[in-house]
């Protein structure tokens, strides 16, 4: 099933179900008044949910056009948003593009940062920079959305805690990182809120496409309009939800909707290299910071500008069909005046 917030002007938004080719909605505030309500008794209300999701399938409830403008992110606020770094193809070029060396250890301890989560942007709603020298990008990523987990969970134990999965985009200022990380103590200015999705879809509605906490299937991401990348969002992924979340989980529980996200999806070359750029014949990238890390590794510098006020990204992915799953991420960067 499919489920989105949609915008009634409170601070949560009002939870509903979208059908499977998100044309229509029907409320669900009978069952659960938002979603955060809804995944913390998932066990006891997902099966009602599922009822009227079948039932919106069919026409047999009142149901309106769905419009994705209209949603928030599907948690607009959550207890908990946790980004990892599960495609290490990505955090080998960070470091290659810097002459730094990859610890082995990355290869089997995933890296994660905790962001802020007390207020997410909607999907089709603005990104706001407040100065184009901070180097706006963009991050496609996967994200779920997690039942309680208790601490100590086992990777395998862990995919049992997955309610949901998102599309998300972890905007970044990239040259304010440098400078954060420097101090030893981890991102927070250069991390701004980021955005989801305008709907959150149930595992099960993904096949077999959904195997071993990865989704096999294509992302693709836009830059004014462009094709930027074409990603497998299973491939090269170095840890499956399962390891993120239980990394999360190692010395604390987690909350029922908490956010985890996969960090920036990277696929190499056919040849084992760094990804190509789309019109070289690769698959492109999920960042600007990618390409402009290629570029520096293949051509000594990066060319690739960031993102600045009235450039508008694109992010989006379609099942076996071609057919939208969740909805588009559409924004556009303004400056804050």
């Amino acid at each position: 099933m499919k489920l989105a917030s949609r915008n009634d002007g409170s601070r949560d938004g009002q939870l509903v179900l979208v059908s499977r080719d998100l044309a229509y909605y029907t409320q669900a505030s009978s069952i659960a008044p938002t979603l955060q309500a809804a995944v913390d008794r998932w066990t006891e209300l997902s099966p009602h949910l599922a009822i009227l999701a079948e039932s919106l399938e069919h026409a047999a409830v009142p149901r309106e056009r769905f419009h994705e403008h209209a949603c928030l992110s599907p948690l607009p606020r959550a207890y908990q948003w946790a980004d990892g770094s599960a495609y290490v193809n990505h955090v080998e070029l960070v470091r290659r593009a810097r002459g730094a060396e990859l610890p082995e250890r990355f290869w089997s301890d995933p890296l994660m940062y905790q962001g802020g989560s007390d207020c997410f942007i909607g999907p089709r709603q603005p990104i706001m920079l407040g100065n184009t020298a901070w180097g706006l990008d963009f991050e496609a990523e996967i994200a779920v959305i997690t039942t309680d987990v208790p601490m100590g969970v086992t990777a395998e134990a862990a995919l049992g805690h997955v309610a949901l999965v998102m599309l998300a985009n972890d905007v970044s200022l990239r040259n304010l990182i440098p400078d954060e990380l420097a101090k030893g103590f981890g991102f927070f200015q250069s991390k701004p809120s980021s955005a989801f999705s305008p709907v959150a879809v149930t595992p099960d509605e993904f096949g077999s496409a959904w195997r071993d906490g990865r989704l096999h299937l294509t992302l693709r991401s836009f830059v004014n309009g462009q094709p930027f990348g074409q990603l497998d969002a299973g491939q090269d992924m170095t840890f499956g939800f399962g390891d993120l979340i239980a990394h999360a989980a190692k010395t604390r529980n987690l909350a029922a909707g908490s956010i985890i996200g996969s960090g920036t999806i990277s696929n190499r070359d056919d040849q084992g290299g760094p990804g190509r750029p789309l019109a070289a014949g690769g698959r492109g990238y999920a960042c600007i910071a990618e390409q402009r890390m290629v570029e520096v590794i293949r051509d000594g510098a990066a060319k690739t500008p960031f993102l600045t006020a009235g450039d508008r990204i694109r992010i989006e992915m379609g099942g076996p069909d071609g057919h939208s799953l969740f909805g588009a991420i559409e924004q556009d960067v303004q400056l804050v005046e």
